[in-house]
């Protein structure tokens, strides 16, 4: 195994929530009401829709609010990876993720372990540089078992939902969630923040048409027949975290420059000259300038 790359679920698609669109010159993410299922490949700055997708949309009536799904691992962190996370947007690549104790963070002399204040304390974060940020890998149907499309989110609704869903679904499973018929929905709620407009965000509960006891009933008839099968789930989530471990930052090179546009988008932040002082979290940051401040902050400390 090659050191220093996380080994990530297979990916076989993309679930999204919004899109990045061309507005004034620049491109800029976009909310939707509705989920989107999307291949791998781009077409004219666009990616190319999944033949799932339309499959959904006819039986939905136009519009995706509910994927039915399935996850790969009965540990909710495999399935659903959230951190704080900073970008570097000349570069694109992740600078720092941080979990709000410790973070791993690239510096002139490579990564290091340092603590995490998380963004509210942190000097490099000041001016919404650095975000929560999850993915979640779910299975789609029954055509890979194993591969699986991958929803990415900086919405702290739908990271604070899913997270305390699996970790519930978990728990009353037996940890048997991999084995639980499970959908996705998307919700809608208003907040003062929002200015009474709908803001969505993303859920997991038990298949339409199934209540928790169905929903239960199923998993412990698959767990068994799965076994029957051979099939073992303690090893694949083993392998899995084997592998998530492996690296230091989840996303690589090939896709982190589309990550940064759609959830890190330019001018989130304010600037910062090469001479501003960030002693103090009050003073502001951006990830275009992360790199010199590194730098200088290591010579600084060389002096």
């Amino acid at each position: 195994m090659l050191k220093g790359l996380a080994i990530t679920p297979p990916v076989l698609g993309r679930i999204s929530i919004g899109k990045v669109v061309e507005r004034n010159g620049k491109r800029l993410p976009e909310k939707d009401d509705q989920f989107t299922i999307t291949t791998q490949v781009q077409f004219h700055d666009q990616w190319l829709a999944h033949p799932l997708d339309e499959e959904l949309r006819k039986a939905q009536g136009g519009k995706i609010r509910s994927i039915p799904i399935r996850l790969l691992f009965n540990d909710p962190y495999l399935n659903f990876r959230a951190e704080y996370c900073l970008f570097d947007r000349q570069t694109s690549r992740p600078v720092c993720v941080g979990n709000g104790e410790t973070c791993k963070r690239r510096g002139i002399d490579g990564v290091e372990s340092l603590p995490c204040p998380s963004p509210d304390s942190c000097p490099l974060a000041i001016g919404g540089a650095c975000k929560p940020y999850g993915r979640l890998n779910v299975t789609i149907g029954d055509e890979d078992s194993l591969g699986s499309f991958v929803l990415r989110t900086t919405s702290f609704n739908s990271i604070r939902t899913l997270t305390a869903r699996l970790q519930y679904f978990q728990a009353i499973s037996g940890d048997r969630l991999a084995c639980l018929p499970l959908e996705l929905r998307l919700h809608g709620k208003s907040t003062s923040l929002s200015h009474g407009l709908p803001i969505f965000y993303v859920d997991i509960t038990v298949r339409n048409g199934m209540t928790t006891e169905e929903a239960l009933q199923h998993a412990q008839q698959n767990h068994e027949a799965r076994q029957a099968a051979g099939f073992d789930q303690r090893a694949l989530d083993n392998a899995a975290r084997l592998g998530l471990s492996n690296g230091a930052f989840e996303e690589n090179e090939e896709e982190s420059e589309s990550i940064a546009e759609e959830f890190f988008p330019q001018g989130a932040a304010a600037s910062i000259s090469p001479s501003t002082k960030v002693d103090s979290p009050s003073e502001a940051t951006t990830p275009s300038t992360l790199s010199r401040l590194l730098r200088d902050r290591a010579e600084a400390r060389n002096r």
